[in-house]
C-alpha cells in the first residue's frame, strides 16, 4: 500500500511539473512574440537616426535594445530547453573548451586549457554550459581576464582571474535574474545549473588560486 502511494505521488508530481513547464513555455512564447516586433521596429528607427545624428543618447538606446534582445533569448532558453538533454556521447573536454571560446566575445581575454578528459555528455548543451561560464568571467573580470578549464577528480572546472564571488553570494548566483553586472541578463548561470542538473551533475562555486571565481562540476562520468 505504501509503495503504491509513493508511485502515485511521483506520477502526480511529474504531471504537475509537466503542466508548469507547458505554462512557462507558453508564457515565454507570448512574451517573445509580443516584444520582438516592437523591438525590431525600434531598432530600425534607431539605425535611421544614427545615420543622420551622432549622440550618446542613441548609443545608450542601442545598448538597451541589445540587452532586451539578450533577455528574451535567455528567457526562451530557460523555458524551452529547461533541464532536457539529448543523447549522451563521448565528448573531448579540451575540444569543447576551445570551440566554446571561439563562439564567445572575449576581447583580449586569455584561455588556458588543462582539460585532458573525455566525458559522457550532450555535446551541444555542454558547450552551452562552458560558453555561459566564459561570458560570466569576461563580464565580471574584464577583457584582460584569464580563464582556465581543467579536469579534476570526478569532473572539471572553469576558473578565472577576476574579482571572484563573495562567499555570501555563492548560492544566489544560480538564481534566475541574479546579476551584479548592469549589462548582464542574470540568466546565464541559471542556465548553467539547469544543464548540470539535466546531466545528473553538481555545480559549486568557490575561489580560484588567483582570487577569482572557480566553478566546479562534479559527478561527471568519463567515457570508457
Amino acid at each position: 500500500m505504501g509503495m503504491s502511494q509513493n508511485i502515485t505521488d511521483q506520477i502526480e508530481r511529474r504531471q504537475e511539473l509537466e503542466r508548469q513547464n507547458e505554462r512557462l513555455e507558453e508564457f515565454a512564447s507570448i512574451v517573445s512574440h509580443d516584444l520582438r516586433s516592437p523591438l525590431s521596429v525600434a531598432g530600425g528607427h534607431l539605425e535611421l537616426a544614427q545615420e543622420t545624428c551622432e549622440s550618446d543618447h542613441l548609443v545608450r538606446a542601442a545598448d538597451a535594445l541589445d540587452r532586451s534582445q539578450a533577455l528574451i533569448d535567455d528567457l526562451m532558453k530557460l523555458a524551452r530547453e529547461g533541464e532536457a538533454v539529448g543523447e549522451l556521447e563521448p565528448v573531448d573536454l579540451a575540444d569543447v573548451a576551445e570551440r566554446s571560446w571561439q563562439t564567445v566575445e572575449t576581447g583580449s581575454a586569455t584561455l588556458e586549457t588543462h582539460a585532458t578528459r573525455t566525458l559522457r555528455a550532450d555535446r551541444s548543451r555542454l558547450q552551452e554550459l562552458v560558453e555561459n561560464l566564459y561570458r560570466n568571467a569576461v563580464e565580471h573580470g574584464g577583457d584582460d581576464v584569464t580563464v582556465s578549464v581543467g579536469a579534476m577528480d570526478g569532473g572539471f572546472y572553469v576558473s578565472d582571474t577576476g574579482p571572484g564571488i563573495p562567499e555570501s553570494d555563492r548560492e544566489e548566483v544560480f538564481e534566475a535574474g541574479y546579476s551584479t553586472n548592469e549589462d548582464g541578463t542574470g540568466f546565464g548561470l541559471r542556465i548553467v545549473e539547469q544543464i548540470t542538473d539535466a546531466h545528473g551533475w553538481q555545480i559549486t562555486v568557490t575561489e580560484s588560486e588567483q582570487g577569482g571565481a572557480r566553478f566546479e562540476v562534479a559527478g561527471v562520468k568519463e567515457s570508457e
